[in-house]
């Protein structure tokens, strides 16, 4: 057996050391080595020093740091015996094999467990998933298995993760590395919005644009936990895995989440475009791939709970005429659902509001050239429903459980619970043409189990082995439940509750570091947004919604003469460049003024672009600082225009170049100095479209 081996692909390295024996080590991580790297000389070049204070030997920091060999940080398997006593394993290399990937071996015969490691590389993506699985010829208890265990960048000052709440999702927090470790451990059962299950750490100096940065991904739909330390050697280690505790019973086998991993340097952005296309390209099934990702519409913030046939085809006609292509009928259609307090979990038509069931809205809906989409809730049941008064054993937790929105979670573990969910879907999907479901998840678990998010797995794989062609959306409380895990089984995902523009500028731009335009749904919302009561322009929220998968959820009764317009212009816009901005790559932008949140979305061929650059605030400065772009050709010539010249204001009394002609200009201008943009109020959003000559 080698004592070093490589896995690569055409931008990274990862060199693993397997001269000692045990669990192998990863002595590098980075940018593509040359192919006659001397890699046995590259482990021995990268052993660190031993000095006064320390042990007389450095313990390895293995893909899965052992307490056995003294290691003096957070070890990567916690395990106990059916008893509750402590079992330290002691693991040896004993395979490793290299077919689709790579697979390394450890055994513990003492204690009859196997550990193994998976591999696998993605040369057109630049990802590389990784995964840890654990045997035992016995039932054992687990508390903690880390998926492999990789080290952290000595050249970096910072790590970026990401916290968040209601409304405000995907929250950047930079935090300094320093000696011990940082511990992001998510308890609420689901993704979460408070602990989205993703981190990059940038090398000095890196940007948006350029320098080394490293990202990971857990692919996991539940609780699950990360630790990012330093030790007093000065390495540093990422662990991730399942929240503790999450395997509630005693087992035979254990496994990790996908861990995905990249590394770039091209900035972070080189993190975000191998997670985009990854996600966009690997993780997603398509249920008809082909077809333009169709404009939405959702009539929850038009109608709430209160719904009448008239009105809600009387939307829908307004919907169509402003470009929509799906109805979403929301929340409030089953039981006796008035509101928040009833009804989930009987998933019958309310014959008070639908006497003659769906069908008269699904055929109107499709009269108006739409297709129907339908919201369910199934993990999710009320005290006031019919199926919790016969079966108050199927909610998961204590009786006296605080409730969340007026709701308990069902125990998606039990196989009666998902034959009746299944059940009651099926019935709907069989009898109505739907061809969308949004699927949503408004409340935290009460405790942490993995086999609550297996349950809800299993239930959405049957349903889309019976129902093929229908495309699920992940919504939960809006950005809850984002991950690789959710995604490898929907097509969508609702990104926030928030449909204020401001708001989901921002939160939209930082989930860009994972997430493709194909998967965000993005919706112009009212005229005042229902979360924040701020009031905005339509052609602001309208272009907003225009950077990701398009939608309305608005009363388009409240519209005017001139706010159908802008909607119906931006509309068609959109429609015309959905088909290449689906598979685009959305770089963000280094802007200069802090006002400016910007990104440039560039064609995976690369021949045209368009640059959202969107004024949030004011800024320090009288006049726009330039805009510099990315990822052109630098001896490229393009021709530049300002797509929405229409929205000039009194602001702007100036000759900028853009707000009269379109422009010819070298990709090494426009990177390194920049476009010049006209002057804007604040809450004002400029298009620019570039194509390459």
């Amino acid at each position: 057996m080698m004592e070093t081996y490589r896995i690569d692909d055409d931008r990274q390295t990862v060199v693993l050391d397997m001269s000692n024996g045990g669990i192998p080590h990863v002595t590098y991580w980075g940018k593509r080595l040359p192919a006659a790297e001397d890699l046995t000389a590259l482990s021995g070049a990268s052993a660190i020093d031993v000095s006064g204070g320390m042990l007389d030997e450095n313990p390895v920091l293995s893909l899965c740091p052992e307490a056995t060999h003294t290691f003096p940080g957070q070890v990567g398997l916690i395990v106990r015996n059916i008893n509750g006593a402590q079992i330290l394993p002691s693991f040896s290399l004993s395979n490793v094999t290299e077919k689709e990937g790579m697979i390394i071996t450890c055994k513990d015969a003492a204690h009859g467990l196997t550990l193994a490691f998976s591999f696998e590389t993605d040369e057109q993506t630049r990802v590389i998933t990784c995964q840890t699985n654990l045997q035992s010829d016995h039932p054992i208890c687990v508390d903690w298995l880390a998926a492999p265990v990789l080290p952290a960048p000595q050249n970096s000052s910072e790590m970026i993760d990401f916290s968040g709440r209601w409304c405000g999702e995907f929250q950047p927090e930079h935090t300094q590395w320093a000696a011990g470790a940082r511990l992001r451990e998510n308890r609420t059962g689901r993704t979460g919005h408070e602990h989205f299950p993703g981190l990059m750490i940038p090398n000095r100096g890196a940007t948006n644009t350029s320098g080394e940065c490293f990202g990971f991904h857990y692919g996991w739909s539940g609780g699950h936990k990360m630790i990012a330390e330093e030790l007093q050697d000065g390495r540093r280690q990422v662990q991730w895995g399942h929240a503790t505790g999450s395997h509630t019973a005693p087992a035979t086998y254990f496994e990790t989440a996908p861990l995905y991993l990249t590394y770039s340097d091209r900035g972070l952005n080189g993190c975000a475009v191998a997670f985009q296309r990854h996600l966009r390209d690997r993780i997603v099934t398509w249920p008809k791939p082909d077809a333009p990702r169709p404009v939405h519409y959702n009539c929850w913030e038009a109608v709430y709970f209160d719904h009448h046939l008239p009105t809600l085809q009387d939307i829908a006609t307004r919907a169509a005429r402003l470009g929509a292509e799906r109805f979403v009928l929301d929340d409030g259609w089953f039981g006796r659902r008035d509101d928040d307090t009833s009804s989930l979990g009987d998933w019958v038509i309310d014959p008070r509001k639908y006497p003659d069931g769906l069908t008269p809205l699904v055929e109107h809906v499709h009269r108006e050239g739409m297709s129907f989409g339908l919201w369910f809730e199934p993990e999710m049941v009320n005290e006031e429903s019919e199926i919790y008064r016969k079966n108050p054993h199927w909610a998961l937790g204590a009786a006296d459980q605080i409730l969340g929105r007026q709701q308990k979670v069902l125990n998606m573990a039990l196989p009666e619970v998902g034959e009746y969910l299944f059940t009651c879907i099926s019935d709907i999907l069989s009898r109505n043409e739907i061809d969308y479901i949004k699927w949503d998840h408004n409340r935290v678990l009460p405790l942490v189990d993995a086999e609550q998010t297996q349950g809800t797995y299993a239930l959405i794989d049957r349903l889309r082995a019976a129902f093929p062609k229908v495309e699920i959306e992940s919504c939960a409380s809006g950005g809850g439940r984002i991950d690789f895990g959710i995604l490898s089984r929907t097509q969508r995902v609702w990104l926030s509750d928030s449909n204020d523009a401001t708001e989901r500028l921002r939160i939209q731009h930082d989930a860009a570091l994972f997430l493709p335009a194909a998967v965000t749904g993005s919706h112009v919302g009212p005229r005042v947004c229902h979360t924040s009561g701020r009031t905005l322009d339509i052609s602001y929220r309208a272009w907003v919604a225009a950077q990701r998968h398009m939608g309305f959820e608005m009363d388009p009764r409240e519209l005017d003469e001139r706010e159908v317009q802008i909607l119906i212009d931006v509309t068609e816009w959109w429609k015309e460049n959905r088909n290449w901005m689906r598979t685009a790559d959305i770089l963000r932008l280094d802007s200069a003024d802090k006002a400016v949140i910007a990104e440039q979305q560039l064609a995976l061929v690369g021949d045209r672009f368009v640059v959202f650059a969107a004024k949030v605030a004011t800024s320090k400065q009288i006049s726009p600082r330039p805009l510099r772009l990315t990822g052109l050709e630098a001896d490229a010539t393009y021709q530049i225009a300002l797509r929405n010249r229409g929205d000039i204001d009194g602001m702007s009394r100036g000759n900028t170049a853009l707000k009269t002609k379109n422009l010819k200009l070298s990709g090494t201008y426009l990177m390194h100095h920049g476009i010049t943009l006209p002057c804007s109020f604040p809450e004002r959003m400029w298009v620019i479209e570039g194509t390459r000559i």
